[in-house]
C-alpha cells in the first residue's frame, strides 16, 4: 500500500518525530515510559486471568478484582497507547516494513477483541459463576489468549529493534 507507506514517511520526516528520534534523550524515556506502562497494563490484566484461570485469588469474587485493577488498567492502557504512538511517530517508516512490528499490530488488535467478546459474552453472566473456584471455560479460554497474546505483544515489541 503505497498511500500508507508515504503516510508513514510523512509521519517520520514531521518535526516531532524528527524532534524525538534526534533527541539525546527523548526516545529512551518515551520508550521506559511506554515500557512501565505496559507493565502496569499487562500486570493487571494478568491478575485477572491469573483468577479465572484458578490460579491465584480463588477465594475473592472475580467482579471484586476487576473493579480493584479497571482504574489502573485504564492508566496503564492510556500511558501506553500514548507512549506507544510517540515511538512510532519518531519511527514510522522505518516500522511500516518491520515485520516484528506487523506481527505487534495485528496481535495487539487480537487482544482489543479478546474482552470485547469476553465482556459481551461470558461476563455478561458474571455473578453466577464469579465466587466458583473454577471460571466457566470459556472465561478461562478468554484469560489463556489474554495471557497469551499479551506474552506474544511483549515479545514483538521488543523484536522491533532487532529487525
Amino acid at each position: 500500500m503505497p498511500e500508507l507507506q508515504h503516510l508513514c514517511q510523512v509521519i517520520y520526516d514531521s518535526q516531532i518525530g524528527t524532534a524525538i528520534r534526534e533527541s539525546e534523550y527523548l526516545f529512551s524515556i518515551i520508550e521506559s515510559v511506554h515500557v512501565l506502562a505496559i507493565m502496569l497494563l499487562v500486570g493487571t490484566i494478568a491478575v485477572l486471568d491469573l483468577r479465572m484461570l484458578g490460579i491465584v485469588l480463588r477465594e475473592v469474587p472475580v467482579t471484586r478484582i476487576s473493579r480493584a485493577v479497571f482504574p489502573l488498567t485504564w492508566s496503564g492502557f492510556v500511558v501506553m497507547f500514548v507512549s506507544g504512538l510517540l515511538l512510532f511517530w519518531a519511527e514510522a517508516a522505518k516500522n511500516y516494513g518491520n515485520p516484528a512490528f506487523r506481527i505487534k499490530i495485528i496481535l495487539l488488535a487480537l487482544v482489543g477483541l479478546n474482552p470485547l467478546l469476553f465482556h459481551t459474552t461470558v461476563y455478561r453472566r458474571v455473578q453466577e459463576w464469579e465466587t466458583a473456584r473454577t471460571s466457566p471455560w470459556r472465561a478461562r479460554a478468554a484469560a489463556l489468549a489474554s495471557l497469551t497474546l499479551w506474552g506474544g505483544i511483549i515479545v514483538a515489541g521488543r523484536a522491533i529493534a532487532y529487525f
